[in-house]
């Protein structure tokens, strides 16, 4: 059976394999992305799953969850059991009034929202509200759908599409590697003393797993090319406040890009110096990744509409800085 996948498609059925040719305005869109808007209510871990065994293939062959699908290509989709989404409720209302308090931009075709730390992207592995969940509850009429995720534990700008046209061209221009796309803009601690002025980071970053799936990246010489720009905006308390420029958006960059040069995020628990997050914890209060995406500049309708959206940095960050002046 073979048939055309709408803007927003409706519940697969729980039984039989089904074929679904790619539609034009899924043209370049990530296998894993289609497969999760697909199948509505799917966890991640499954969608990654079926794409390592093989069930999910594309035009006959097995794949990879970064294949890009091309409009005609024909995806087999094996049969499973979703979730009754009725089943899993509805965000706590009071995580709600709080992301709808975050929303910091919106117009027809986006917004932005200033994701806290400790709130995930989107939902999976244990966690059954994440931002976009939580706005679409809060929407329930609206078409919303994640540009691109931040890691749990970096609060920022997160930005969300309102309409398939919006979120086509946002994800081209994610694609422009070095820098022609978006210009994306962090707010960063590191630890020790960085040099004046800017140092460039030209490094490949390989991700592998650990045992339990775990996503642990590395520079690598069989990495993807991963280029980050570190400016030093002070030093406060020993330590570097940065901006960061990134012209690549690779998993966990900065983080490891900072520990590559030896100056490693404050409050990283997984890549940084154990015995700097202890100090400052103690000395600073900082209980968390010091990693703050504040601004995104992009350009819609073909570079006729611009964007410079900001998001101030997030107060318990704002806090730590002044407890290091002081």
């Amino acid at each position: 059976m073979t048939d055309s996948t709408p803007p927003t498609p409706p519940a697969p059925p729980t039984t039989g394999a089904r074929t679904v040719r790619v539609a034009e305005d899924r043209d370049g869109q990530r296998v894993d992305n289609f497969l999760l808007g697909y199948l509505k209510g799917a966890p991640r871990s499954l969608i990654y799953k079926l794409l390592r065994s093989g069930q999910v293939r594309v035009n006959g062959g097995r794949i990879k969850a970064e294949r890009r699908l091309e409009a005609g290509d024909e995806v087999r989709i094996p049969p499973i059991k979703l979730p009754d989404p009725t089943e899993k409720g509805t965000p706590p209302q009071g995580f709600m009034d709080a992301l709808e308090a975050a929303i910091v931009f919106e117009d027809a075709r986006l917004l932005a929202l200033n994701k806290p730390s400790g709130v995930a992207s989107h939902g999976g592995s244990g966690i059954s509200f994440g931002a976009i969940e939580t706005l679409r509850a809060l929407r329930p009429r609206e078409t919303l759908e994640l540009v691109h995720r931040l890691d749990r534990d970096t609060s920022g700008l997160l930005i969300v599409a309102k309409k398939r046209s919006a979120l086509s061209e946002l994800q081209a221009l994610l694609r422009e590697d070095h820098g022609a796309g978006i210009d994306k803009r962090y707010l960063a601690l590191l630890t020790g003393r960085m040099p004046d002025g800017t140092m460039s980071v030209d490094a490949p970053l390989h991700v592998g797993l650990r045992q339990g799936g775990e996503r642990h990246v590395q520079v690598n010489f069989r990495g993807k090319p991963s280029l980050s720009h570190f400016r030093l905006l002070e030093r406060c308390g020993g330590q570097s406040y940065c901006e960061v420029r990134i012209e690549t958006g690779r998993t966990h960059q900065i983080r490891v890009h900072a520990k590559h040069i030896g100056h490693a995020l404050a409050g990283d628990d997984k890549y940084g110096d154990e015995a700097a997050n202890r100090k400052l914890r103690e000395q600073a209060g900082l209980k968390r990744l010091f990693l703050h995406a504040t601004s995104l500049e992009f350009a819609l309708d073909g570079g006729k509409q611009p964007y410079r959206l900001n998001a101030p940095l997030a107060p318990d960050l704002v806090a730590v800085l002044d407890r290091l002046h002081g």
